[in-house]
């Protein structure tokens, strides 16, 4: 089966140090980016996560310090990572909880732009849970009817995935879906946009699951006491919370789209701050205005000519 692309889908697969979106690095990337034309590019890249990667997660990935130690550091391959996913919508299993927000972090840290405006999500997990409720290598053998081999290594993983996808729309075709609310709807249909409705179950805001939209779509806080309360509900009485967040050990780009609601609320409160209005007079009191007394200035004289009588004065002033 083909897929069915408006514009091309990466599907694409991480192996970390951990699981700590914040603290943790990735240590490969594999992408297979298929192509609205049929064709399809696989990449892989080793990563230095410049930090040492923990002996029990070496154990399930089977990436050891040693194998990375002379690989280029994210940020020396960011750009070619950016470039190479372009405009492509984003595919995955268990992506949107994991894939997705750590890439973001990697791209955060490099000081790359990677926008997500406009792009569709698709996790191949959801619609695997919710349609059957099991592991990758479950679904692999459920729905390729084959067994996986070299899991957890990224580019089996990407390219079961892959097939996963395939394998789901061609089981679900025709299959119908009742949601918790009750409505039922066929929704595994070989449609990007439809897939990514249908796999947003929670409808992510920073994909790490601290922020989502609610029904109204209106950005909701999705962790604590305020769960379930919207970012401007929040912050109008609760102003702190903003900075505590923002200091606390939360993923950069939670606190992106945090300081993204920020700036809306205080864009909005100014908004409707009315402007600052004169006193004016009460309506009882009738304004006078006080009257101006102008002194006239005095006129001077001209200076009269020295003459005999003015001399005879001076003489008997001064006895002279």
């Amino acid at each position: 089966m083909k897929l069915n692309l408006k514009r091309p889908l990466a599907f694409f697969d991480l192996e970390a140090t951990g699981i700590n979106v914040g603290a943790d690095r990735i240590v490969e990337i594999a992408i297979l980016k298929a192509m609205p034309d049929g064709t399809e590019t696989i990449k892989t890249w080793r990563v230095n996560p410049e930090m040492p990667i923990p002996l029990q997660t070496s154990l399930i990935h089977g990436i050891y310090d040693e194998d990375i130690a002379n690989e280029k550091t994210f940020k020396e391959l960011a750009a070619e990572i950016a470039e190479f996913l372009g405009e492509s919508d984003l595919a995955g299993y268990n992506s949107n909880k994991f894939d997705i927000p750590m890439l973001l972090e990697e791209f955060l840290r490099a000081d790359v732009n990677f926008d997500m405006t406009g792009r569709k999500f698709v996790d191949v997990q959801n619609i695997f849970h919710q349609m059957e409720q099991r592991t990758l290598k479950a679904a692999y053998k459920f729905y390729c009817n084959d067994d996986l081999v070299n899991a957890h290594a990224a580019e089996a993983d990407v390219i079961a995935t892959y097939k996963v996808l395939l394998g789901q729309l061609d089981m679900y075709k025709e299959t119908e879906f009742e949601s918790k609310q009750g409505v039922k709807s066929i929704p595994v249909v070989n449609d990007v946009d439809a897939l990514h409705i249908f796999t947003n179950i929670n409808k992510p805001v920073d994909f790490a699951g601290r922020l989502v939209y609610n029904d109204n779509d209106e950005v909701c806080f999705n962790f604590g006491k305020h769960k379930g309360k919207t970012t401007e509900q929040v912050f109008s009485v609760e102003p702190s919370y903003y900075a505590w967040m923002k200091q606390g050990d939360f993923p950069l780009y939670t606190k992106k789209k945090l300081d993204e609601e920020w700036a809306k609320f205080n864009a909005k409160k100014n908004e409707n701050k009315a402007p600052k209005a004169q006193n004016p007079a009460p309506a009882n009191k009738p304004q006078y205005n006080k009257p101006q007394y102008n002194k006239p200035k005095p006129v001077e004289k001209p200076a009269e000519p020295i003459n005999t009588d003015m001399l005879e004065q001076l003489k008997m002033k001064f006895g002279k």
